[in-house]
């Protein structure tokens, strides 16, 4: 049976969207909205993500429409955001590295 990580407090909140610029607060769940040249750039990100979110068993919510992505993360079973959201979002901009439009 595996332990559950605690949710982060609200300075550990702040202090981990400090470190993860474009990420904010929504509903209590990390969010970040992403732009890519068109579907295809965003489809293969989500692929890309989608295979690391799976290693490290933990999924994000996400949404994609064309060239737009739209995700939350947050650990249901914890009841909010915790170290292994904070690890994922980290994952997940390192995926969107260079592939985001302004």
């Amino acid at each position: 049976m595996s332990v559950m990580p605690d949710v982060l407090s609200e300075t550990e909140l702040r202090g981990a969207l400090g470190e993860l610029p474009g990420w904010s607060l929504v509903d209590r769940k990390l969010h970040r909205t992403l732009t890519f040249a068109d579907f295809r750039a965003a489809f293969g990100f989500m692929a890309s993500v989608a295979t690391a979110a799976e290693a490290m068993n933990h999924h994000p919510e996400w949404r994609n429409v064309y060239r737009t992505v739209e995700i939350w993360l947050t650990t249901h079973d914890a009841g909010g955001v915790t170290p292994r959201d904070v690890r994922l979002a980290h994952e997940i901009d390192r995926h969107a590295a260079g592939k985001v439009q302004a």
